[in-house]
């Protein structure tokens, strides 16, 4: 393979995986000081390679690292080590957290002495790398370059996965499109692209079906770093889906003139969302429903026929109550600010309405507003006053009654009985008249 048929492999390579051309470039140049360890190189060395693309030309490197006596363990120090039975790699250099260097045991592959090192570089620093040139070779045997191919397909895979949890890292919270690949014990599996994303059972809608090669739109909950490949967990039921959904529809929204300041959902059932406008003159409700409800039938169709509440936000709690238990009218909403409580009265043929099938509307309505609500019917409650009206209203005729009785009784003493009583005997005597009375005789 020339070097032009070798440029253009690293090309395909990059775009097939998305991976930086320069982390190819050194996934190849671990690869050749791999090889090159294993063929021509010693115990111990650090070998670095360094490819031209350009001249196809291959630089090898040893690398020494530079100590002074202070670093360096005595005899007797690694003699009781192994002693004790560390292991080999147990007694080797290694860096402290603060950056300095433990004690070693020193090795002429990877060492050198700072006043050797002085002689060759004489900028170079205690604990700094010496870069010393060795004869490159270009002709490796069969398990040097099956080394190096290892080392190259790990390396890559390896670059793939940071690629992809770079790209959809950046990507959470946002709404992608994907297809269903396959399902397995209610767990749906999706290739949004570079990779597969998993829809869980709790995060899909109640009583929606998938089905093999579907097309839907999912919201990125959570990017998972894994040593297998990058887990990328989905969503259908979250409530920001709602909201990058409107996104996607709504112009305004995307521009920043309407806000969608809260969103209460009951995922395939029904949803309430409100929002608001930055700008005057822009009618937020409208925004989002659109001419002859376009924009807000898009999203419902994408959620599967899920019902959308479109309601306006308010500073004002009590408005904001009273928009939120839509579509019912409400007379009068009572705030109890330390106990966060709202009184709600709305007429009687608007109770079950408010209320919603199951408590659903007043229950959503409490979700998006964040008070706790309770529903009064109105018509009960001014029957209650009317009935206390009444009720004071006879207590009150009853004392006047009672009043009048008082005043009235001293002047109905025997007076009154003498009256009676003489117009009783008044009438008495008509009607003994009239019964005394003896009939005429008859004339002979």
């Amino acid at each position: 393979m020339d070097l032009q048929q070798f440029s253009s492999a690293i090309e395909q390579i990059c775009e097939e995986k998305g991976i930086l051309k320069e982390k190819v470039i050194e996934t190849i140049e671990m690869a050749l000081a791999a090889a090159y360890k294993k063929d021509y190189g010693h115990k111990g060395q650090n070998i670095r390679a360094c490819f031209d693309l350009k001249t196809g030309k291959v630089q090898m490197y040893q690398l020494k690292l530079v100590v002074d006596e202070s670093m360096i363990k005595s005899e007797e120090e690694i003699t009781k080590e192994i002693e004790a039975g560390a292991q080999e790699h147990e007694i080797e250099e290694k860096e402290l957290a603060e950056g300095e260097i433990r004690r070693i045991r020193f090795n002429p592959e990877k060492h050198m002495m700072l006043e050797e090192a002085k002689k060759i570089n004489k900028k170079i620093k205690l604990g700094e790398e010496l870069q010393l040139e060795i004869e490159a070779h270009q002709d490796f045997g069969r398990i040097a370059a099956q080394t190096a191919k290892q080392v190259i397909i790990q390396r890559i895979r390896e670059a793939e996965r940071e690629a992809v949890y770079d790209e959809y890292k950046n990507k959470e919270g946002q709404v992608v499109s994907g297809i269903v690949q396959r399902m397995e014990r209610g767990v749906v599996f999706v290739d949004i692209g570079r990779t597969v994303g998993v829809l869980f059972a709790e995060e899909q809608i109640q009583g929606e079906y998938y089905r093999l090669g579907q097309r839907l739109r999912f919201l990125i909950l959570e990017v998972q770093k894994d040593p297998k490949g990058s887990g990328v967990l989905l969503s259908r039921s979250h409530p920001k889906m709602i909201a990058q959904l409107f996104e996607l529809e709504v112009p305004e929204i995307a521009a920043g003139t309407v806000e969608i300041k809260s969103i209460a959902r009951e995922a395939g059932s029904r949803s309430k969302v409100a929002v608001a406008s930055t700008e005057e003159g822009i009618d937020p409700i409208g925004s989002c429903v659109g001419q002859r409800g376009t924009r807000v039938q898009a999203v419902i169709n994408e959620l599967g026929g899920e019902k959308i509440d479109i309601i306006e936000w308010s500073g004002d709690p009590a408005k904001f109550i009273s928009n939120a238990l839509a579509p019912a009218k409400v007379l009068n909403v009572e705030i109890n600010e330390e106990r966060k409580l709202a009184q709600v009265q709305v007429p009687e043929d608007q109770l079950s309405l408010a209320i919603g099938k199951k408590g659903q509307n007043v229950r959503l309505a409490a979700r998006l507003t964040g008070w706790k609500i309770d529903v009064l019917t109105g018509e009960r409650k001014v029957a209650e006053v009317k009935e206390a009206e009444i009720k004071s209203e006879e207590s009150a005729d009853a004392k006047k009654e009672k009043k009048t009785d008082e005043k009235i009784l001293p002047q109905s003493g025997e007076d009154a009985r003498n009256s009676n009583s003489a117009e009783g005997g008044k009438n008495f005597g008509k009607k003994e008249t009239k019964k005394t009375k003896k009939p005429k005789k008859d004339k002979k």
